[in-house]
């Protein structure tokens, strides 16, 4: 289970993924897509969310893959 959200993030001249805790995740990728597709299935196997990230570090997009709230009605 992971230890928060997974964050697609640019460092080191490369595209990772990232634990919420800062702890990172195997593999580094040439194109953000790669990147993001490999957080999207962490992010979905964990249910929980996935942050990814623009170059700069900027937000750009949260994706939910379990444990969201329910509506009460």
């Amino acid at each position: 289970m992971a230890k928060g959200f997974v964050h697609t993030v640019y460092k080191r001249d490369s595209w990772l993924n990232e634990l919420e805790d800062g702890d990172e995740l195997p593999g580094t990728f040439a194109s953000k897509e790669e990147a993001v597709a490999a957080g999207r299935e962490r992010a979905i196997r964990d249910r929980t969310e996935h942050v990814i990230h623009k170059m700069g570090g900027e937000f750009e997009e949260r994706n939910s893959y379990g444990n969201d709230p329910r509506g009460s009605g």
